[in-house]
């Protein structure tokens, strides 16, 4: 299986670029942001769109539709060629692997900030917005709201549980919710953090572990599948955590970064934390992967600084470009091609 690595800016409106699935799957890692320093003047960055990194040119080339304000991107597992994209004006679709884009929603639905898939029946599309929680049932013909047990109608960002697709987990803003059937109703979890939850990772070696990032609370852990939650990472307990990921093979390997935080790497389960932020051009951590490609390596997106690796635990840092960028999303998707 082959992966590459998909990084995609935000914009106002483009249709047609270079397809992004047509052979061998892949596992792509994406970065989403809103404008470059040289742009702050301008409404419309022209810099921005999806970018997909080349492993073999190690470079970025861009592939995506010039959207403002895009935030998160998923591939149908069971479809590749179909893709979503979850804007500030909407969520818009691709069929044919980012040949054209077509808005799926209404003009009553906006601010999307994260979009998801059933991975066994692409007609269960899930989309988080600052309106609260949607879904479509027909593969993103239609959209309904589906709040009921949401005491805060923010809703920042979803995963789906690979073994029960059935169940949902929500962060919102005022901490993680659950659902069992299928984002119908919603459950408040136990020992949840109160403030927001910025983002959530779950182990693809564990699917007992999973770590969130919050607003204010800092970095929480679950060991019991998302049952219940305990803080950890004493040096971020006040900080707002954009960025949390889970390696993806050694569970006692995870990585948080946050604003004015710098990054910190925990290698003992999250018993213990140290600051690898030297090096880095910003301590403003906008969102954190480990690279699925690569093992030994980080990727670390700054403020306005663009995007950066380590391959040795953050003794080093890397360039890796996209200068400027403020990068709202940093993550690993299947996309493919038949």
């Amino acid at each position: 299986m082959k992966r590459t690595i998909l990084g995609y800016l935000t914009l106002s409106l483009a249709i047609g670029f270079p397809s992004i699935g047509a052979a061998d799957k892949e596992r792509t890692l994406f970065i989403a942001f809103a404008m470059t320093k040289a742009q702050e003047s301008s409404s419309i960055p022209t810099d921005s769109g999806i970018y997909l990194r080349s492993e073999k040119e190690d470079s970025w080339h861009r592939i995506g539709p010039v959207i403002q304000s895009m935030n998160s991107l998923a591939v149908d597992p069971s479809a590749p060629a179909t893709i979503f994209m979850a804007c500030g004006n909407g969520i818009v679709r691709s069929k044919d692997g980012g040949e054209t884009w077509r808005m799926v929603t209404g003009w009553r639905e906006s601010d999307f900030l994260k979009i998801a898939i059933d991975p066994e029946n692409g007609d269960n599309i899930y989309g988080t917005s600052v309106w609260g929680f949607h879904l479509s049932r027909d593969g993103g013909e239609s959209w309904t709201s589906a709040n009921k047990g949401l005491n805060e109608k923010y809703c920042r960002t979803i995963i789906v549980d690979h073994r029960n697709p059935r169940r949902l987990v929500l962060g919102t803003g005022d901490g993680i919710y659950e659902s069992r059937n299928g984002g119908e109703s919603w459950t408040r979890v136990r020992s949840s953090p109160e403030s927001a939850i910025l983002r959530m990772d779950r182990s693809l070696n564990n699917p007992n572990l999973w770590i969130a990032g919050s607003e204010g609370e800092g970095v929480y852990l679950s060991t019991n599948d998302g049952k219940s939650w305990r803080p950890v990472a004493e040096s971020l307990a006040e900080a707002n955590v954009y960025g949390v990921s889970l390696h993806p093979e050694k569970e006692s390997r995870m990585a948080a970064g946050g604003w004015s935080q710098g990054l910190w790497v925990s290698n003992d389960g999250g018993d213990s934390w140290e600051d690898r932020s030297s090096g880095l051009p910003s301590q403003n951590v906008t969102a954190v992967a480990f690279d699925e490609n690569h093992l030994d390596r980080l990727w670390v997106s700054t403020f306005e600084e663009g995007t950066y690796y380590t391959n040795d635990d953050g003794n080093t840092w890397i360039d890796g470009d996209l200068y400027g960028a403020y990068v709202f999303d940093l993550d690993f998707v299947t996309s493919a091609k038949e």
